[in-house]
């Protein structure tokens, strides 16, 4: 953390310019180009590490993740196993170069609290039943961060496991809607948002979902939303989680669709 005070004055002033201006102007146009309803650009790859049972690298925006999964395996120490299922342990870390300001490694309460709602999705759709007393492991790594990092994780996360071929019910996905303002002060909701709108904005919400059955796997909010607005950004996120479902797909097929069957 730079702790010359010329250089943290000019940073609060230029946050206060930037906080100063609007998000989206009044021809519906955010900052970046964007339209309300779009999601910035995402990568999927999938299969990039060999010493991971399940990997998968994500770029969304200005996110970069990777995600890697260890297991089926003995849970270890003994007193954690489940003799009637797995257990799901996702670790989201943050790397200590992720940030503009370089942050502490280990984890903090944030990542604690990120780890359990991911970890809590990600066991609603795996088959826990079929791996008695076992440990399913998944680590996510932001890498380069910009708003919407849980949301990424996830959805990084999801595509690992089917790497691995761990058999699931669906594959998860996830992603966020939230509000904004225009030049008129006008409250406009929006998805995916950015690292401005995400620093500057009115209210976040990001979803998970089970996009075969419409499962809600995880909810949070951050902000303030009236239940007009709330179910105006749930439907908008819900939408963009089905988009990026389909990319999910995409890179899964491109990368065992070409494939031989086995005899």
């Amino acid at each position: 953390m730079n702790s010359n005070p010329d250089v943290k004055l000019k940073q609060n002033e230029s946050e206060k310019e930037i906080a100063e201006k609007p998000l989206i102007d009044i021809h519906g146009k955010r900052k970046d180009g964007r339209e309300s309803g779009d999601l910035r650009k995402i990568k999927i790859e999938v299969g990039v590490l060999h010493r991971a049972e399940g990997s998968c690298y994500l770029e969304w925006g200005g996110n970069k993740v990777m995600a890697a999964v260890y297991g089926p395996r003995e849970a270890v120490p003994r007193h954690t196993q489940n003799p009637l299922r797995a257990i799901v342990n996702a670790r989201y870390n943050m790397a200590a170069f992720s940030v503009d300001e370089r942050k502490r490694p280990g984890p903090d309460r944030r990542s604690q609290e990120i780890s359990k709602v991911i970890s809590e999705a990600l066991g609603h759709v795996i088959l826990l039943e079929r791996f008695p007393r076992a440990s399913i492991d998944v680590s996510i790594e932001i890498l380069d961060a910009e708003a919407g990092t849980r949301c990424a994780g996830l959805t990084a996360a999801a595509v690992a496991l089917v790497d691995a071929g761990i058999p699931m019910k669906d594959i998860p996905v996830a992603c966020a809607a939230g509000k904004i303002k225009d030049p008129k002060q006008n409250e406009i909701i929006v998805l995916d948002l950015g690292k401005e709108e995400d620093n500057f904005g009115d209210a976040d919400l990001p979803v998970a979902i089970s996009p075969r059955t419409g499962e809600i796997l995880l909810l949070q909010m951050d902000g303030h939303l009236t239940q007009e607005e709330f179910e105006k950004a749930l439907d908008l996120a819900i939408k963009g989680c089905h988009t990026v479902s389909e990319l999910q797909k995409k890179a899964i097929i491109e990368k065992y669709g070409s494939m031989p069957e086995a005899k």
